[in-house]
C-alpha cells in the first residue's frame, strides 16, 4: 500500500488547531491576530508608560483614553485593510508595506474616539496639539515596528510547521480533485499536508499525483480507521464521486475514535468561505444549517442598517454634495441615476445612485459594465473608483429597500436571465439587497455569467451564515476596497 502525501506550503494569492475562528476570520488569521495583540500591547504598553503624565496631572485620564482607544483601533484596522486575508499573510512585504497607512488611519480613528468619549464623560483632554501630535508620531513609529515583528515571528512559525494540518480524504476523483485546487488557491490554512484514500466502490480514480509528486492510498477494505491513527490525521473529509457503496460502519468507528468527519461541501464552505456551486447538492442545503432568518435577527438587522446609514451619511454629506456638484458642472442635470433593481423576495425597487455615465448611455437597452467603459464621465470615473457614486443608496437602506451589508442588487432582465443560466441564484434573494456584500469585499465587479456564478458563491455563503457580527466585519473589510478597489468598473 503507498503512502501518498500532497503538502501544500503557499501557492497562488487568494481569498487553518483552530482559533478565534468565524465566519469571516480563519484560524491561522486568528494565530497572527493574538501575536499582534500580544506584540502590540507590549510594546504600545512600554511606550506609553514613558509618555504618561502622571496621576497628579490634569489631563492624564484622557491620556489613558486615547491611549487604550489607539490599541484598539490599531488592531480592528488591521483586519478592516486585509490584513489577516490569505494574501496578505502569504505576502510578508506587502503586509509590512501596508502597516504605517493602518498606524495612520488608526492614531485618527482613536483620537475622534477618545475625543467623543472624553466630551461624553466629560473627562478631561490631554492638553497641547503638540503633545498629541508628538504621541501620534510615537504611535505609528511603534505600531509599524510591532506588526513587522509579529509578522516576522509569524513566518518563522510557520516555517517550522507550527500550523501544520493533515487530512485524509476519502475519493480520488474528481471532487477529490477540485478539493486539491481550492485550497491550493483558497484554503484559510496553508500549510495542509493531504492523504487521498480510493475504494472501488467510491467511482472513478483519477490520477491525482500526475505532475505533483502525489499518490493515492489504495484501501481495498476501507479500513480508514487504521489509517487514520497510522497517519496520525486531524481531520477526515468525504468527497467521494459515487457515495451509494461507501461503508458508513466504517466511518463510524473513526468517529468513536475522535477523528472529526466533515462532509465535502462544508469542509469547502469552511475553508474558502464560499459554496461551491459546481458540486452542490440539494440535500445539502436541504439539511445544513443556515438559510433562515428569525424575527430577532431582522429586528437587529434594521436596527444597525437605521443606525449604520445615519452615521454614514453625516460623515460623507460634504463629499456627497461636492459630487453632486461636479456632476452638474461637467454634463448638467440629472445628478441622480435611478434604475429598477431586485431586493428581497424577488421586489422590484428603484435605487438611486450618483450618474456617472453618459445621458444616453443606455440607449440601446440595458448592457453589462466593460473594462474601461467608454460611456463613463470623468468624473464619473472617479466616483466609481472612490465608491462615492453609492452614497445616493444609504436613502434606499432608511427607506427600507435595501441593507447595508447583502447581495448586491441586480437588475430585472439580467436577474431573469441569470437565474435560467445558475441554479440557486434566485436564493439570493431571501435577504434584502445590500450596499456593500461579501462578494464585494472578495471578489471584483461582476460583468458576465461566470462572474456572477462566482459571486453568488460568495453570496450563498452570506446568506446561509448571515449574523449581526459577520454584517459588522463585511463592513469593515469595506475599507480596504475603498483603499484598494481592484477591479471597479
Amino acid at each position: 500500500m503507498a503512502r501518498g502525501r500532497y503538502g501544500l506550503r503557499g501557492g497562488p494569492s487568494g481569498r487553518g488547531p483552530r482559533l478565534l475562528t468565524g465566519p469571516a476570520f480563519s484560524s491561522t488569521a486568528g494565530a497572527l491576530f493574538l501575536l499582534d495583540a500580544l506584540v502590540a500591547a507590549l510594546g504600545w504598553g512600554l511606550a506609553t508608560l514613558r509618555l504618561d503624565p502622571g496621576p497628579l496631572i490634569r489631563g492624564r485620564a484622557g491620556f489613558m483614553v486615547l491611549a487604550v482607544s489607539t490599541f484598539v483601533c490599531w488592531l480592528l484596522f488591521l483586519y478592516a485593510l486585509g490584513l489577516y486575508r490569505r494574501d496578505a499573510m502569504l505576502q510578508l512585504r506587502l503586509s509590512i508595506a501596508r502597516t504605517p497607512l493602518v498606524a495612520g488611519l488608526a492614531g485618527v480613528a482613536a483620537w475622534l474616539v477618545a475625543s467623543g468619549i472624553c466630551v461624553t464623560l466629560e473627562i478631561d483632554r490631554p492638553a497641547g496639539v503638540g503633545w498629541q501630535a508628538a504621541l501620534f508620531a510615537v504611535s505609528i513609529v511603534c505600531f509599524v515596528l510591532c506588526a513587522t515583528a509579529a509578522r516576522l515571528g509569524f513566518a518563522l512559525l510557520v516555517e517550522v510547521g507550527a500550523f501544520h494540518r493533515r487530512l485524509l480524504v476519502v475519493g480520488a476523483g474528481h471532487r477529490a480533485q477540485d478539493l486539491i485546487e481550492r485550497i491550493r488557491a483558497e484554503s484559510s490554512s496553508f500549510q495542509d499536508e493531504v492523504l487521498f484514500v480510493h475504494h472501488p466502490s467510491l467511482g472513478e480514480r483519477l490520477e491525482l499525483g500526475d505532475g505533483a509528486g502525489c499518490t493515492v492510498l489504495d484501501a481495498p477494505e476501507f479500513d480508514i480507521l487504521r489509517l487514520a491513527s497510522e497517519y496520525d490525521v486531524h481531520q477526515i473529509v468525504i468527497a467521494p464521486d459515487e457515495r451509494r457503496g461507501m461503508p458508513l460502519e466504517n466511518l463510524l468507528e473513526c468517529k468513536k475514535a475522535g477523528f472529526p468527519i466533515v462532509q465535502y461541501l462544508s469542509f469547502i464552505e469552511h475553508e474558502t468561505r464560499r459554496i461551491d456551486l459546481q458540486r452542490i447538492e440539494l440535500g445539502w442545503v436541504l439539511y445544513t444549517e443556515g438559510f433562515s432568518f428569525g424575527l430577532i435577527d431582522r429586528v437587529l438587522k434594521r436596527t444597525f442598517d437605521l443606525a449604520a446609514s445615519l452615521c454614514i451619511l453625516l460623515l460623507t454629506a460634504p463629499f456627497l454634495a461636492l459630487a453632486m456638484a461636479a456632476i452638474w458642472l461637467e454634463g448638467g442635470a440629472p445628478v441622480l441615476y435611478r434604475q429598477q433593481r431586485i431586493t428581497r423576495d424577488g421586489r422590484v425597487f428603484e435605487i438611486l445612485k450618483l450618474r456617472t455615465m453618459q445621458l444616453d448611455a443606455e440607449s440601446g437597452g440595458a448592457m453589462w459594465a466593460e473594462v474601461n467603459d467608454a460611456r463613463v464621465t470623468r468624473v464619473g470615473w472617479f466616483l466609481r473608483r472612490s465608491r462615492i457614486d453609492e452614497l445616493p443608496q444609504l436613502f434606499n437602506v432608511l427607506r427600507g429597500d435595501m441593507s447595508i451589508v447583502g447581495p448586491r442588487p441586480e437588475r430585472p432582465a439580467f436577474v431573469a436571465e441569470l437565474a435560467r443560466e445558475i441554479p440557486l441564484y434566485n436564493e439570493r434573494h431571501m435577504v434584502k439587497a445590500g450596499l456593500t456584500g461579501w462578494a464585494q469585499v472578495n471578489y471584483p465587479y461582476g460583468a458576465s455569467v461566470e462572474d456572477a456564478r462566482n459571486k453568488l458563491s460568495f453570496d450563498l455563503y452570506y446568506v446561509k451564515n448571515f449574523s449581526i457580527l459577520l454584517d459588522v466585519l463585511i463592513l469593515a473589510q469595506t475599507v480596504r476596497v475603498l483603499f484598494w478597489p481592484g477591479g471597479v468598473r
